[in-house]
């Protein structure tokens, strides 16, 4: 007889002290000085941005769609690991109070998300309907909660549905009418809001009906989903830390390796700097992440006005890039055969430390060319001698005492 309470109790106590173990690494240190920089400006222009609103823009969209895919986005953390497809399965039945208790933590642990986006988009909806007021803000916060709730119900009945087109389908739909609720909401046609939760609530009944009719749970698309999401916990806080047990998927990307290995010659100095670059490319960490932070980096060197400030991000994020690739330097640390190549140890330094560099002055020439794009001469200028520098400043005195 499994006591469900008790095992909550052990998974989520464990859990906890897993999570917090590496959440003091991302909440301390030069990452949060810098995103405390970055939300601290964007607050500041996104106030000034109110201030020129034009009178056609679209609110009520946005908020329709920012609500509607936090209210769809409802994952359920199981806890549940890779035994259990063994010694829980047969016992089932005995795990409700354990599932509830798992529903309950996953909507809690997502407030932060809605609040987020509620206190984000506070201000524009005020500007925009001022005659709606607080009281009809308050009222779409409330109705985002239930339909958070409503979301996260039927993706649990879902799971019991092995084929995933046919989740990606439901999930696809809830979300669509998720965001027609909001957009209503938002313009206060409330009857168009009523006729469009009806329709939602009538999904859910019916999701409930076809699950009821499945077997049971799949254990292991629930202990694959749980894996997964804990995977990019791992990948978050291995920028941060080493994360020994974090396991990497590897991609092919032929093209891209062929792109970045076509000039590399066939010699032992070389050996690391072949092995850095498939690294960068075909590993499921870094390619993403250097380009999303150039992608974020970009629109805040487009959007905001004021030329200092501009240099000032493009800098920021050309720091914060280089201090992610750095995690190359260890990715290959476990597998004992690198240490077996006749290679020289400064060699695989001086590859790394010239990657890490090209990667950085990449980045610079991308953001001097939105520059050149918006005409800005002093811009281009200070932004491609103060990146070069930082990028051989940094490399020297930073990146270098470190590889050792």
């Amino acid at each position: 007889m499994i006591n469900a309470k008790e095992l909550w109790s052990q998974r989520f106590q464990a859990h906890i002290k897993e999570t917090s173990r590496y959440l003091k690494y991302i909440f301390n240190g030069h990452i949060a000085i810098a995103m405390f920089f970055f939300i601290s400006a964007l607050a500041y222009y996104y106030q000034r941005w109110l201030m020129e609103l034009p009178e056609n823009f679209p609110t009520a969209w946005v908020v329709g769609i920012v609500f509607g895919l936090a209210a769809s986005y409802s994952p359920v953390r199981t806890l549940l690991k890779e035994p259990d497809l063994v010694f829980l399965l047969p016992a089932e039945h005995q795990l409700k109070d354990y599932f509830k208790r798992c529903l309950g933590y996953s909507f809690v642990i997502q407030l932060y998300l809605i609040f987020l986006v509620v206190a984000a988009l506070g201000p524009l909806y005020f500007e925009s309907y001022p005659e709606l007021g607080m009281s009809h803000y308050l009222y779409m916060l409330v109705g985002l909660l239930v339909v958070k709730a409503l979301n996260m119900f039927a993706n649990w009945w879902m799971l019991k549905e092995r084929n995933p087109t046919i989740r990606l389908t439901d999930q696809a739909i809830r979300t669509l009418l998720t965001i027609c609720l909001f957009f209503f909401f938002a313009e206060n046609e409330l009857l168009f809001v009523g006729i469009v939760t009806l329709i939602l609530v009538v999904l859910v009944i019916y999701i409930f009906q076809y699950s009821s009719k499945k077997a049971g749970l799949v254990f292991d698309l629930l202990v694959l989903k749980d894996r997964a999401r804990m995977r990019t916990f791992y990948r978050i806080a291995n920028m941060f830390t080493d994360v020994p047990h974090l396991r990497n998927t590897v991609k092919k990307r032929h093209a891209l390796v062929r792109l970045l290995t076509a000039s590399i010659h066939y010699r032992q100095n070389e050996t690391f700097t072949y092995l850095y670059r498939i690294t960068f490319i075909r590993s499921s960490d870094y390619l993403g992440m250097y380009f999303r932070l150039i992608g974020i980096g970009g629109l805040a060197v487009w959007f905001v006005p004021n030329l200092w400030v501009k240099i000032a991000f493009a800098i920021l994020f050309l720091y914060l890039s280089a201090f992610q690739m750095m995690s190359l330097w260890n990715h290959h640390r476990i597998i004992v055969w690198l240490d077996l190549y006749p290679v020289k140890k400064e060699w695989k330094q001086q590859a790394m430390l010239t990657f890490l560099k090209q990667l950085m002055l990449f980045q610079t020439i991308l953001f001097t060319l939105l520059f050149l794009i918006q005409w800005n001469l002093s811009g281009v200028l200070i932004v491609a001698a103060g990146g070069t520098l930082f990028t051989y400043i940094f490399i020297q005195s930073y990146v270098k005492p470190r590889l050792m």
